[in-house]
């Protein structure tokens, strides 16, 4: 089967909600079959990246901070929107991961791109390894962030994931895929 032959056909869009961040739309679609499907709503988002980020002494560079919608404090890896001042993906999880945690890396290995909700969410997110890394800076945070930086061994970060610590769904795949390119590199001690 030709995976297009299921695709909809979008008869007409709507603006519900136009943000920076978030915007919403009403579609009307229709099936390959015919039948209508209405409403229909999708979310417009920018493009994520996110990085498994390893120093120079190979540890981890994780991130601590409050996310309001589940109301818990968490630990997650660093990362954030794609900016239009951004020239490619590498460039914006390099400054995002500058701007969060003060580290630079010397290399930049892209994982490939998953999908935060395909159901529903336009975006992708990119995944990077970022190893070499040395703290160049202090954090650089908006207005809004409050992260508290933590540098965690390997063994640590692999526990986390067994104990499912990391809720961030997104990027626990982002370091499934890092500690997999890790390992097959040979360069995990």
């Amino acid at each position: 089967m030709d995976d297009n032959s299921m695709n909809w056909k979008t008869l007409s869009s709507e603006y519900l909600y136009r943000e920076t961040w978030f915007t919403v739309r009403k579609d009307v679609c229709e099936a390959p079959d015919g039948k209508i499907i209405s409403p229909y709503y999708v979310y417009e988002f920018p493009a994520w990246v996110s990085a498994l980020a390893i120093t120079e002494q190979n540890q981890a560079v994780m991130v601590r901070q409050y996310r309001h919608a589940i109301g818990q404090t968490i630990i997650e890896i660093p990362g954030g929107c794609v900016d239009d001042t951004d020239k490619n993906f590498e460039e914006a999880v390099a400054r995002e991961l500058l701007e969060e945690t003060g580290y630079a890396f010397s290399c930049y290995e892209y994982l490939g791109k998953i999908s935060p909700n395909p159901s529903t969410n336009t975006n992708w997110m990119h995944m990077y390894l970022a190893t070499g890394g040395t703290r160049i800076q202090e954090q650089s945070l908006d207005h809004n962030e409050d992260i508290v930086v933590e540098l965690i061994s390997l063994e640590e970060l692999e526990a986390l994931v067994e104990q499912n610590k990391i809720v961030q769904a997104l990027h626990l795949s982002t370091i499934v895929y890092g500690l997999k390119k890790l390992a097959g590199t040979g360069r995990r001690r």
